[in-house]
């Protein structure tokens, strides 16, 4: 009889070894969406939210609004600064390069003190790009990689197909969010890129939106976008719950202080989500 019941329990074994894995369950996203419609119409805005989760278990991509345009503001630097990480990256251009201004390149921002003819390294440009998002910094960079249809022609590469950047400057939170996964999965540049372009991203002048809607280790990479009414945020969060995941949220209503608490609040909801 012992041989019965070994033979028995090494039967059930193979059974179980031999069953199909199933797929977990997909989490659902209703009552996700629920609040961010509730957090919207208590501000006043019209909101456009896309989720990509990178990684885990059944990862969710969720999107509410994610094709519906919006006024790019500074969003565009986002693929301006991953094409100059990309370039750096592979060696067609150096951190020490020299970029030289004219007068036509001006525009209001966070510095004034450009003049013609003086010439600014790369790197300086790129740095006053991500860390205070500076325009006269970026126009200098987009006509350094080739001028607007360059910067389109490389956002439409890397997912960004229904946008039109820098003129009339508008976007989609969906395309936002395939940059970044773009970029996160190494399809711009690779290691060699995110090490340069991610530094340039983080602990902004700018951190009351994503970042302050998230908790504990979590590190985010992400690019703003502010003009009259509209705050913009497009992000990578790193270390989240369930791993790495792109959030982008797109506002136009009170803008302000306001904006910044709805972005915030919105990224509180979907930390949330990725607890659960």
């Amino acid at each position: 009889m012992p041989g019965v019941g070994t033979a028995f329990l090494a039967a059930i074994v193979a059974l179980v070894s031999a069953a199909p894995v199933l797929p977990a369950a997909p989490r659902a996203t209703g009552p996700l969406q629920q609040e961010v419609v509730q957090l919207a119409a208590a501000a006043g805005a019209d909101v456009g939210v896309v989720l990509i989760e990178l990684g885990g278990e059944a990862p969710v991509t969720w999107s509410y609004n994610g094709d519906r345009q919006f006024v790019a503001a500074s969003t565009y630097k986002l693929p301006l600064l991953m094409a100059e990480a990309q370039l750096i990256a592979s060696g067609s251009v150096r951190d020490s390069d020299l970029i030289c201004y004219s007068d036509g390149e001006s525009e209001d921002g966070w510095y004034d003190d450009y003049s013609d003819g003086a010439c600014y390294s790369r790197s300086d440009l790129a740095t006053r790009v991500g860390q205070q998002s500076d325009n006269t910094a970026a126009h200098m960079l987009v006509t350094s990689l080739g001028g607007e249809s360059a910067l389109n022609g490389y956002a439409a590469a890397h997912g960004a197909t229904e946008s039109f950047f820098y003129d009339p400057n508008t976007t989609t939170a969906g395309d936002l969010a395939r940059l970044w996964a773009n970029e996160a999965a190494g399809q711009a540049g690779g290691g060699g890129a995110q090490q340069w372009l991610y530094p340039l991203l983080t602990r902004t002048a700018y951190e009351s939106g994503i970042p302050a809607g998230v908790s504990g280790p979590a590190r985010v990479v992400h690019k703003v976008g502010i003009l009259d009414g509209e705050v913009n945020d497009a992000a990578l969060v790193l270390n989240g719950p369930r791993g790495a995941y792109v959030l982008v949220v797109m506002t136009a209503g009170p803008g302000g202080d306001a904006g910044w608490s709805l972005v915030s609040q919105v990224s509180q909801a979907v930390w949330r989500f990725e607890l659960s």
